[in-house]
């Protein structure tokens, strides 16, 4: 059994408990569920736009604990003024050490920026969670899902006025793509193995219909693979560790993304994984 496998047993565990404590009825009822949601795929778009999607994830199952001191609302909060042109925040417990509190503390404190729920989505209930707790968007991974499954969930988030982040990470894998999808993201980690490797965003990108919008996720650490993946088209840049693991995430993010303004570097470079 593969650590993705494990998550999605333990996921489907915590599904059917948190269906017992609280009723659909209730998360459409509460407070944040019928605000309007802030668009990730406009702001990625806004000329001059950083592009950086800022994660809020204080452990990993590939590192373990990452920043045990760190607190959502002033890291979130400083990722924004740092100029992020989104957060995410980590929702699952066991294996991220996130919350569904994270998430709706991450709101408050951010009332204008996108957020997607980083965890694993399987069931519609999850949907209506997110959005009872101020998520903007929802990330599908179709490693965890099949086609069927992944139409479904697409469908109902964009019934539900969220926005949806579809992640890949084989070529088989895009087969599930459907039209209810407004990003791509393209994992360079393998969630089977951990192995990480810049150029399957470059590979898988070239697949994707020249219209989409483009993220790339995972093992990004320096300017030059930003500069790198938006020559291959991205638009969009999913980065947590990197900053979490400092002393001070949101000053990473700011200088970070100061740097990426300097100036691109020389035709070519790029981290070597």
């Amino acid at each position: 059994m593969t650590i993705l496998d494990q998550i999605n047993a333990n996921k489907r565990l915590e599904i059917a408990d948190a269906k017992k404590k609280i009723s659909l009825e209730a998360l459409k009822s509460a407070p944040l569920f019928t605000r309007a949601a802030n668009s990730l795929k406009g702001a990625l778009r806004e000329p001059g736009a950083s592009g950086i999607i800022a994660e809020f994830k204080t452990k990993s199952p590939s590192k373990g604990m990452i920043n045990s001191d760190a607190e959502v609302t002033s890291v979130t909060s400083g990722y924004v003024a740092a100029g992020v042109s989104g957060l995410s925040v980590l929702t699952d417990n066991r294996f991220f050490g996130g919350s569904l509190t994270d998430l709706e503390n991450a709101r408050k404190a951010n009332p204008l920026t996108p957020i997607l729920r980083k965890d694993f989505i399987l069931d519609p209930y999850q949907i209506y969670e997110a959005k009872a707790h101020g998520a903007d968007l929802i990330l599908l991974i179709a490693a965890s899902l099949n086609k069927d499954e992944m139409l479904e969930l697409a469908r109902t988030a964009k019934e539900s006025g969220l926005e949806v982040l579809a992640e890949f990470h084989t070529e088989e894998e895009l087969d599930k793509l459907n039209p209810y999808v407004d990003i791509v993201g393209i994992n360079n980690r393998d969630l089977k193995t951990f192995k990480v490797d810049l150029e399957v965003s470059v590979r898988l990108g070239r697949l994707l219909p020249a219209k989409t919008l483009r993220i790339s996720e995972s093992g990004l650490s320096a300017t030059k693979d930003i500069h790198y993946l938006r020559e291959a088209g991205f638009e969009g840049f999913l980065m947590g560790e990197n900053f979490m693991r400092t002393t001070d995430p949101a000053q990473a993010c700011k200088q970070f993304i100061s740097e990426i303004g300097e100036g691109k570097p020389e035709h070519g470079e790029r981290k070597k994984n």
